[in-house]
């Protein structure tokens, strides 16, 4: 029996996908076969959540499929039959019933809203197959419940049975080589405990439309599911044919698993944070696309991001994030912009290294829009965003969260850090530099200048032998935040210029090692202070207060491993170890599904927790793989 932890994801690069478990088990409302983005890559709805799947040979009956019920009672036990599962190069289990040996694969074709299941016998007897859909029509963050609105009648074409349960939404065409019975029915009351044990509805019911049934002798049963109408069976087929030979011709699971973040935004691309419940965020974009883009050499989808994006800059900030419903922009952050500027730089000079042309409208655009957010910081802007006559960022106001510490609870901002960051002065720095270097502005040289002897004068911790968190806290000059966090680290590591060097960077590096690395990423908080919290759980606001209060986050291993890799000079010993104690254990972990998790508990086991499927985590693993350690 295979274990429901191990997730699995496709995606169609439109912002939809599909997603479950290796045990086939829905243990999320967000597992489902057909999860399609209306304005890609947000407004996203499930249309088909699973499917029950029975394989009849002989005068017996096998379930293939298991779902969770009120109680916990799990049915049927399809699970049982499962001798093996692999995720790549597309999820695909191996089932045994009786004298059978069957196959079942799950594709997503790339660029397309549409998934494709195919069972095929590899040994036995000929036998039959019975899939009934599961089918809801809601937001993905909600869940269903039996009502008499639902419209469960079928419309046949030569190919295509389709259904609409809610006129608002898409048609949800199918396509198969199968026959198809009509018989509507609900099922009732499923049951997904990873949303109850974060505290949310964990029930839902789902509708039946009816039964497609399939004779698999040497001919594979096929079925898939779309939003758009649907081709002929056989463009279908050969749709999910073409995209299995492209992922075959692909180096390795990374190549793929990587591609799954990169979406399309308007007429041009963004980056998913993370699946399946988060949108794009401009903060996360930007420290992503370095490993998923540049790290694997991806410059015209690494161009096509920040030139997107460059339309969405306004009084010189990024979106924090694009909601899902496709509403206005939030631009809470004052972190998304410097990093838009230190992923452009890098992107502009590996372009130089590939010899790959830019063409110049293109380039005047993101050193324009590099210049933009350079001047409004300098002169101020929203959020008491502002270069303070010590050539330091200061930033934040109160009820504001502008770091990546941003959770919050009503008006409660868990991690406020008002004033001057220390990972934004080092954001700032480097900007400062790449503005000069990129634009020539000797303004922009005069204030990276002033504001590295500032940081080098005032944000020693020499009590503690770090670095003070946040400096003029609540903008009161020479008021200092010493808890010990890892924002320390871009000081060191992480971004193209370090700030800080010598025996202080080593101190920050060691500190930072002893106190808050673990196996699965880096603490946000030192387990000695009186916030930790060393479990990420409950609801949602317990998860919120301890986000950034112990809770242990992979996408900071990028930072830290660079930093150490630093101090120790890079020298090829060095480049060994750091490899073999902080990256390969990611590696062997990732390669199970080709993803990392979002974050992992500080204490105890180190549990993963979060969104499983991260981009900034994978992209800092890959960064480091493939760029740092390489």
């Amino acid at each position: 029996m295979i274990p429901s932890e191990v997730e699995w994801l496709e995606a169609d690069g439109l912002g939809g996908f599909a997603t479950g478990s290796s045990s086939t088990i829905p243990e999320r409302r967000y597992h489902g076969l057909l999860a399609v983005s209306l304005e890609p890559p947000v407004k996203r709805f499930m249309l088909v959540n699973a499917v029950e799947v029975w394989l009849e040979v002989s005068n017996q009956r096998f379930p293939l499929s298991t779902f969770r019920y009120g109680g916990g009672t799990l049915h049927p036990s399809g699970m049982q039959q499962i001798s093996s599962f692999k995720a790549e190069p597309c999820p695909h289990w191996q089932y045994r019933a009786g004298d059978v040996t069957l196959s079942y694969k799950i594709v997503v074709p790339r660029g397309s809203p549409l998934v494709t299941l195919t069972w095929k016998k590899e040994r036995g007897p000929d036998c039959r197959l019975i899939v009934r859909p599961l089918i809801s029509g809601r937001d993905i963050h909600s869940s269903q419940h039996a009502n008499s609105s639902a419209d469960l009648s079928a419309t046949f074409s030569h190919d295509s049975v389709s259904w609409q349960p809610y006129s608002a939404l898409p048609t949800i065409y199918s396509v198969s080589n199968g026959s198809y019975h009509h018989e509507p029915v609900w099922f009732y009351n499923f049951l997904y405990e990873e949303e109850i044990a974060r505290g949310y509805d964990g029930s839902e019911d789902l509708a039946s439309p009816g039964i497609f049934s399939f004779d698999l002798g040497d001919k594979e049963g096929f079925l898939a599911f779309t939003s758009i109408p649907a081709p002929a069976l056989s463009s279908t087929m050969e749709l999910r044919d073409q995209e299995l030979k492209r992922r075959s011709a692909l180096p390795s699971i990374f190549h793929r698993s990587t591609e799954a973040f990169i979406v399309k935004r308007g007429t041009g691309l963004s980056i998913i944070a993370g699946y399946p419940w988060f949108s794009d965020w401009g903060r996360d974009t930007f420290i992503a696309m370095r490993g998923l883009c540049l790290a694997f050499e991806r410059l015209p989808e690494a161009i096509s991001i920040i030139t997107a994006w460059c339309e969405s800059i306004k009084d010189g900030l990024l979106p924090n994030r694009f909601v899902e419903a496709g509403e206005q922009p939030e631009y809470n952050s004052v972190d998304a912009a410097l990093w838009f500027i230190v992923s452009s730089y890098e992107t502009l000079k590996l372009a130089r290294t590939a010899n790959f042309h830019i063409a110049g409208g293109i380039r005047q655009q993101i050193i324009g829009g590099i210049d933009h957010v350079l001047r409004t910081y300098i002169r101020g802007t929203h959020n008491r965003i502002v270069c303070s006559g010590d050539g330091l960022l200061a930033c934040g106001k109160p009820g504001i969260q502008l770091t990546w510490m941003d959770a919050k609870i009503g008006d409660w901002v868990v991690t406020p850090r008002i004033g001057k960051p220390v990972e934004i002065q080092a954001l700032w720095i480097n900007a400062l530099r790449i503005g000069h270097e990129l634009i020539g502005e000797e303004r922009f040289e005069t204030l990276y200048r002033k504001a590295l002897r500032s940081f080098e004068s005032r944000f020693w911790h020499e009590a503690g032998g770090y670095l003070y968190d946040v400096l003029d806290v609540n903008h009161q000059t020479g008021m200092a935040d010493a808890t010990l966090r890892p924002n320390q680290i871009f000081t060191v590591g992480g971004l193209p210029f370090p700030i800080l060097s010598g025996q202080r960077a080593a101190q920050v590096v060691a500190v930072v090692e002893k106190q808050l690395i673990i196996p699965r990423g880096v603490r946000t908080l030192a387990p000695n202070d009186k916030r930790y919290v060393p479990v990420y759980q409950g609801n949602q606001a317990k998860r919120d207060a301890a986000y950034h209060e112990g809770t242990a986050w992979p996408w900071l291993m990028g930072g830290f491993v660079e930093a150490w890799l630093r101090v120790h000079d890079y020298t090829a010993a060095a480049k060994q170890t750091a490899r073999e104690r902080f990256v390969d254990p990611f590696l062997i972990e990732a390669r199970q599904n080709g993803h990392i998790w979002e974050i992992a508990d500080g204490g105890a086991l180190h549990s993963e927790r979060g969104a499983p499927f991260q981009a900034w985590s994978l992209g800092e693993l890959m960064r480091l793989d493939r760029v740092v350690v390489k």
